[in-house]
């Protein structure tokens, strides 16, 4: 998460082992680890990886064969660049904004104490969790190779406190679908939430949709990633440099709790993600390669995502993290010693939820 120097938080929380993702809805976070490469991740040869493109395994996109006009939209309060491709906003290449909780221009989301709350405010509500690390989910009939599934299922409930369990009736689920390419949106969105999985998607891209599903998002765009990588925007296609944006490009300043990106992430784009000429489009901050990875989710990734999803024995709620961003009701905030902060156009204020809506301070 970030820490905004208004608040003067002390430098000591920057050894926590915070993650970069957002509570969806999310926007939770991608999670990181204190490790240049996941101790989980052993990598023979760091300079050694395969130049890609469109179809590289370790670039997840949802339409590879088409592309769409980008514009600015606002969700949980935040203005982000999309792609509209075949009527849907795609985000950095896999992820999809829902429509129906997004805008063209901001949405108020934050009321003043005694102002009325407009009754069908549904833009940028959203719920935060899957409740009781429970996730919801169901297969299309017709999708190939539906092991992929099974093995990706079987992967996060070893490794997390998360359990999947197959739909029998619940209203907020995941459901895994043909597609042309892999994509999914970030966090439990509310109602039924499509995983696509083209058949060249493997197991590895299986893991990390679902990272996106529970409310990952992608390891590089940390807001200190340039004391990390390097983004090479030169050897970037055509219209894709929004896919390289950082959380402080829609306005949210600070810097990263962790010390070191977690290259090791199964989060992480790869070096050559959306190259238009064979050259990497990220290297590490000294200009070398690095190697991505779509088989297992790291060691920063299972603290990240048990960090959002604590063990449940004994009955034990939420544990919010000082200083972590979490997206609750549709608004993007951060947590702060028992209290709530929101960016607002004015500055960071205070806010408090009540009977499921936000208020100033």
């Amino acid at each position: 998460m970030f820490k905004y120097y208004k608040l003067k938080i002390k430098k000591d929380l920057l050894m926590r082992k915070l993650k970069l993702f957002f509570w969806l809805p999310v926007l939770s976070i991608m999670a990181c680890s204190d490790d240049p490469v996941s101790e989980d991740i052993q990598v023979e040869n760091q300079n050694q990886i395969t130049t890609s493109n469109s179809n590289d395994p370790l670039v997840e996109i949802a339409f590879p064969e088409s592309k769409g006009s980008i514009t600015d939209i606002y969700y949980t309060g935040m203005k982000m660049p999309v792609e509209n491709v075949n009527g849907k906003y795609i985000y950095q290449g896999d992820i999809i904004i829902p429509k129906g909780k997004s805008s063209k221009s901001p949405v108020k989301l934050v009321f003043e104490k005694g102002e009325d709350v407009p009754e069908n405010k549904s833009v940028g509500r959203t719920s935060a969790y899957w409740t009781d690390n429970v996730v919801y989910y169901d297969l299309d009939g017709s999708l190939p190779d539906k092991n992929r599934v099974y093995d990706a299922i079987s992967h996060w409930e070893a490794n997390t406190n998360l359990e999947f369990v197959k739909r029998s009736g619940q209203s907020n689920y995941i459901y895994f679908t043909p597609g042309s390419g892999c994509s999914s949106y970030v966090g439990m969105t509310g109602g039924r939430q499509e995983i696509t999985l083209a058949s060249a998607c493997s197991t590895g891209n299986t893991i990390h949709e679902i990272g996106h599903a529970v409310g990952l998002w992608h390891e590089q765009s940390r807001v200190d990633r340039d004391r990390h990588i390097t983004i090479h925007f030169e050897n970037i296609q055509s219209g894709r440099g929004y896919n390289f944006e950082t959380y402080a490009s829609a306005g949210y300043d600070g810097e990263e709790f962790t010390t070191n990106l977690d290259f090791g992430s199964i989060m992480m784009y790869s070096p050559y993600s959306f190259s238009k000429n064979g050259e990497p489009t990220i290297t590490r901050a000294d200009g070398s390669l690095y190697s991505a990875q779509r088989s297992s989710l790291s060691s920063g990734d299972v603290q990240g995502v048990n960090s959002m999803y604590p063990s449940t024995d004994g009955g034990s709620e939420t544990n919010y993290i000082n200083g972590e961003y979490y997206t609750i009701n549709g608004l993007t905030v951060m947590y702060y010693y028992d209290y709530w902060y929101y960016e607002s156009p004015f500055g960071l204020k205070r806010v408090e939820l009540i009977r499921g809506n936000w208020f100033y301070i």
